[in-house]
């Protein structure tokens, strides 16, 4: 994700004729740097954040100083997370069918590794388990190469994550069962996305670029259409194709409409966990 925007913002650059500096703030879970712009920055442009899943999530969850759906002026959406579902490739499931029928069988034997509770991962196997009536089991790793150990050594049946399993799925190690994008991958063209399986939801931790509310439009287009062709640029098409992420660009008017979306998804999927804030 950090070299993406490093390089989105190198191009931007050039198309704005002054320089966008990157500032990594790191802590409250990805949602520092929105926090502190919706808090303290001028709605002059000067200041924009990117705006990851947790903006709309966290403030579900706890009290937060800023509103998600009354505190940002939405300029562009750019992309989302590639994930993905695997199992080990000689093991018990063939397909995602295979899955929720021995999830039926046995409740809550079903056992799935993600790399924590409330992440984008955990809650959208939730959606799934809520969406057939079935229950999962989750186990929280440190990341993704301890759960790939898990799965390979038999203490947990799927590792749910980002494409960081590819060189798995290359040795004929790990079997692909599903994908969460709108679209199949191009690296796994044979595999169903979520909406090829039935389920009315698409769930790939979309993020893009706003600022502090109040922004006059004429700067938000100056700042869209610098990152719209930074997004088109051949260098940052083919940084987001190594790390297989999609392009989900949308323009100001729609990535408002799209953050209603997000949100209520959040919501949802917080209300089948029980992490949903009381009050």
């Amino acid at each position: 994700g950090d070299l993406f925007l490093r390089s989105l913002a190198d191009v931007a650059s050039k198309h704005l004729g002054q320089s966008v500096v990157p500032d990594n703030r790191v802590g409250g879970t990805g949602t520092l740097a929105a926090a502190t712009m919706s808090a303290t920055a001028k709605p002059d442009g000067y200041t924009i954040a990117q705006i990851p899943i947790t903006v709309f999530r966290i403030p579900q969850m706890q009290k937060t100083t800023y509103d998600p759906l009354k505190d940002f002026t939405w300029i562009i959406h750019l992309t989302g997370f590639a994930i993905g579902v695997a199992c080990k490739a000689d093991g018990p499931f063939k397909t995602w069918k295979d899955v929720i029928d021995f999830a039926r069988a046995n409740p809550g034997k079903l056992t799935y590794g993600t790399s924590g509770p409330s992440s984008t991962t955990h809650l959208g196997m939730e959606r799934i388990a809520a969406h057939e009536g079935v229950k999962f089991t989750h186990v929280t790793y440190k990341g993704g190469p301890d759960i790939q150990a898990a799965v390979l050594g038999d203490h947990v049946m799927l590792q749910v994550d980002a494409t960081n399993f590819k060189p798995l799925v290359d040795a004929g190690k790990f079997r692909v069962l599903n994908v969460w994008g709108r679209e199949r991958f191009k690296i796994w063209p044979d595999v169903p996305t979520l909406k090829d399986l039935g389920y009315p939801f698409v769930w790939e931790s979309p993020y893009g670029l706003a600022g502090p509310k109040g922004m006059d439009p004429a700067v938000v287009k100056v700042l869209h259409d610098a990152f719209k062709k930074a997004l088109d640029d051949p260098g940052v098409k083919s940084i987001l194709n190594k790390f297989d992420k999609p392009v989900i660009y949308a323009n100001g008017e729609d990535y408002a409409k799209m953050v209603k979306e997000i949100y209520d998804g959040e919501t949802k999927a917080l209300e089948q966990v029980g992490m949903l804030k009381k009050g």
